[in-house]
């Protein structure tokens, strides 16, 4: 009796152990997070794109935190895609802000013949909060978008803006 007594001592070191051993194998696939490539819609609010009814962004998330973004619109007029960083701030919510350059019109088709044309004008910083589905298959999220001239100065009110977003997958 004295020594099964010992040996049920020893069963929650030997199943703690076995748990340890086996507990990394249960996960299958590791948790990505935000990290990947996204394909989403944009509406705006307020601002001046909020005429703009099939903005779509494609959205890259790096694992150290930064992040590209390229519109459906970044030719129409020249635009540069935009880079920035991002975080996470709860359980499936992140934030992430970026910069992009945009770039003013010729004031003229002399001014284009002449070799002049789209002149950087300034540069646009988005901020964007982001909630992740459950399944980390999609996020809905809110954004706003100030617009800043050469010197700094903001040149239109903060634009509001939802957007969604689905992960790409093969």
């Amino acid at each position: 009796m004295k020594s099964m007594t010992s040996s049920f001592r020893c069963l929650p070191a030997l199943l703690a152990l076995f748990l340890a051993t086996v507990g990394p194998l249960a996960a299958v696939e590791p948790e990505t997070g935000l990290v990947g490539a996204w394909r989403g819609g944009v509406q705006f609010k307020t601002g001046s794109f909020a005429a703009v009814k099939d903005l779509e962004f494609m959205y890259v998330f790096n694992a150290g935190g930064t992040m590209t973004e390229s519109s459906n619109y970044d030719s129409a007029p020249p635009v540069a895609p935009a880079y920035g960083i991002w975080r996470q701030t709860g359980p499936g919510r992140f934030q992430a802000k970026y910069t992009f350059y945009w770039t003013k019109p010729p004031g003229s088709f002399e001014e284009i013949a002449k070799g002049g044309g789209w002149n950087p004008g300034g540069h646009g910083v988005l901020v964007q909060d982001i909630t992740l589905a459950r399944d980390g298959r999609s996020f809905k999220s809110v954004l706003t978008l100030e617009m800043f001239n050469h010197a700094g100065t903001l040149v239109e009110p903060k634009a509001e803006a939802t957007a969604r977003g689905t992960r790409l997958e093969f």
